[in-house]
């Protein structure tokens, strides 16, 4: 007999999280860990799926990939970790594609079947209705459950004396925007980096930009509480380009351009703003999930000429189990202040948390799903 077990479900597109009661399958795969979830970050992905700008998704459907929680089971084939291990979920890959090999998982040539297309790397899903209909996950992980069966994959062991409430997080938001920086832009010391957004990721960039050493850390936004926050956790100027005219500005505080960009709120011109903002020989990275479209209308004149470079990074090119630790340490160690970023909700506050995560107000939501959980 299957499991009962306790879930957010989008039933349809533009829907609301609906917490209903599911099966949760009884057995595991050889390769499969079955996990408590104590906690769960929201992110703008999540919100990306229940409104469509994260394309096609097979409802209904169980979303959230800043999981962390307790090992409960695992398979015969799992040696990573063990029953009773703390853990921080992450996204899923192969392990055998040549870009995984290569030490490149987050460019695997098989992550979006696995991660976006509602299944497992088995082709099922460990959820269903009370009634046999599938339900399916996402990042094969659906951390919006009491419980939930991932891949060993998906796994991060940490120590069990950090608090499982405050670290699902690190798992996509901060490990995107921190990884974007460590691992794609790698902007020199002393250089200079500008952040379109100062949602979680654009502020996960500015940590890792000022543990990087730029000397130069320019956030934008239009939120003045967000600029704010900015400053206290390290910019050295922010713009509300409500105000002025952002490239123009950063132009002046550069000398002339910055050295990288980031833009994550996928807005079209936004995204233009970015790429307008670099000084020859600059880098942009477009980190939204979003349908809007950027282009390069005159590639020689706007990039050839400047030598300009536009490079996708997906999840901060991160390996989950070597950058996540990483981050943890930054984080005792007072340089990655990530959980002043927080705000804890009850899981039948879902809806509530996801809008404000939506409209701005909140920086990083965090359901707290096992309320009965102590460090």
């Amino acid at each position: 007999m299957s499991n009962q077990i306790k879930a957010a479900v989008l039933e349809e597109l533009n829907g609301e999280f609906k917490l209903e009661t599911l099966n949760l399958a009884p057995e595991l795969a050889p390769h499969e860990v079955k996990i408590h979830i104590v906690a769960s970050g929201i992110c703008h992905t999540d919100e990306a799926v229940r409104n469509g700008q994260g394309g096609d998704y097979p409802f209904p459907g169980v979303v959230g990939h800043e999981g962390s929680g307790i090992i409960e089971e695992i398979g015969t084939a799992v040696r990573s970790c063990k029953p009773g291990d703390h853990v921080i979920l992450c996204y899923d890959y192969d392990g055998y594609c040549k870009n995984c090999l290569n030490g490149r998982p987050a460019a695997c040539l098989n992550w979006n079947a696995l991660n976006m297309e509602g299944v497992n790397g088995d082709g099922g899903t460990p959820f269903s209705k009370l009634d046999g209909t599938p339900v399916h996950n996402f990042f094969n992980q659906s951390a919006f459950s009491t419980e939930t069966i991932v891949d060993d994959r998906n796994i991060t062991v940490i120590d069990d004396d950090i608090d499982l409430r405050k670290v699902g997080p690190l798992g996509c938001g901060f490990v995107t925007g921190s990884g974007t920086v460590f691992n794609g832009l790698k902007p020199e010391v002393g250089s200079s980096l500008v952040i379109f957004g100062t949602g979680a990721v654009g502020l996960g960039a500015l940590m890792a930009g000022k543990i990087s050493g730029c000397s130069k850390l320019i956030c934008v936004d239009v939120v003045p509480s967000r600029l704010e926050t900015a400053k206290e956790i390290g910019a050295d100027y922010t713009i509300n380009s409500k105000e002025e005219d952002a490239v123009a500005r950063i132009r002046e505080i550069t000398g002339g351009g910055a050295d990288y960009a980031i833009d994550t709120t996928g807005i079209s011109p936004v995204m233009q703003q970015a790429f307008d903002s670099l000084t020859s020989g600059g880098k942009v990275a477009p980190l939204a999930v979003t349908r809007h479209e950027f282009k390069i209308e005159h590639p020689f004149a706007d990039l050839t000429a400047y030598e300009k470079s536009v490079i996708g990074v997906l999840m901060g090119d991160a390996v989950p189990q070597k950058s996540i630790p990483q981050l943890i340490e930054f984080w005792k160690d007072g340089k990655f202040p990530f959980d002043k970023l927080e705000k804890f909700y009850k899981f039948d506050e879902i809806n509530q948390a996801n809008a404000d995560s939506a409209s701005g107000k909140v920086i990083k939501p965090v359901l707290i799903i096992d309320e009965d959980y102590t460090v």
